[in-house]
């Protein structure tokens, strides 16, 4: 089974990308983040005609998330809500950042976690109080599921090398010791990254920011993520990064990650 996760910032804008990829790239399930697209405006007609359908959970101009699978998947839900409990949630699930479906015995669930903007502003509480409960979410799923995927865009580097230049990173959005500090809690529920059992060294990036020609100078960050229970980590066979899609013209400023199990 292979599974991508890839922020594509704008299913729309970049729908030639994302089919032409599947076309190459007949993963079993492509995971989306930043879809940024209501439901009812979902490109579902370009997306089967390359053989895929959509599980989508989206809204306008932000977030959106979105599955698509070769073959139809089980018990999806959507956001924080079905799992936890509305009373747990709050207004967490108010963007459109979480969904979960099922594909022949593993769970699969996709993320877009919150950039949080700035160290100390209220996008990066809310993105501490997001990840917070996030951990609940995975520990009642992995209490029903011991093959668990979960993937995205996690707006987190979590080591000094998933970062081209670690200078400064205690003040740097993403790197910060909290923001940190909360993936490795949420990480403890029992995941391992993909990536890192196949890959030591750094210099591997999935963002590139589009100023100051960042990609062409390899000047990126690793915050693009599978991360897998015991079960799933021991039976992964590769976990690589595509950096093909970002030399596209008007590419997304993400590239796919792919994990093979």
């Amino acid at each position: 089974m292979k599974i991508a996760t890839w922020n594509v910032n704008s299913v729309r804008s970049r729908l030639t990308h994302v089919t032409d990829w599947l076309a190459e790239h007949p993963v079993d399930v492509l995971c989306l983040q930043e879809t940024k697209v209501v439901d009812q405006d979902f490109p579902h007609e370009a997306i089967k005609a390359v053989g895929y359908q959509a599980e989508i959970s989206g809204q306008k101009s932000y977030n959106g998330v979105a599955l698509l699978s070769q073959q139809p998947l089980q018990d999806v839900s959507r956001g924080f809500t079905p799992i936890v409990g509305a009373a747990a949630v709050g207004d967490l699930d108010d963007q459109k950042r979480v969904i979960t479906g099922m594909l022949d015995g593993v769970r699969i669930v996709n993320l877009y976690v919150p950039n949080g903007s700035s160290i100390g502003s209220e996008k990066y509480e809310y993105k501490m109080r997001w990840l917070t409960l996030l951990k609940t979410y995975l520990e009642k799923l992995l209490a029903d599921h011991d093959a668990l995927l979960v993937c995205g865009d996690f707006n987190i580097a979590l080591e000094d090398r998933d970062i081209h230049d670690p200078e400064g990173k205690e003040t740097h959005i993403m790197s910060s010791p909290k923001e940190r500090e909360m993936l490795t809690e949420v990480l403890s529920v029992g995941l391992k990254d993909a990536f890192r059992k196949f890959t030591d060294e750094g210099g591997h990036f999935s963002w590139w920011d589009y100023r100051a020609a960042s990609f062409r100078r390899n000047r990126g960050w690793r915050i693009d993520h599978h991360y897998l229970s015991p079960k799933l980590y021991d039976r992964a066979q590769s976990c690589v990064i595509d950096v093909e899609p970002r030399r596209r013209e008007k590419p997304s400023d993400h590239t796919p990650v792919i994990v093979e199990i």
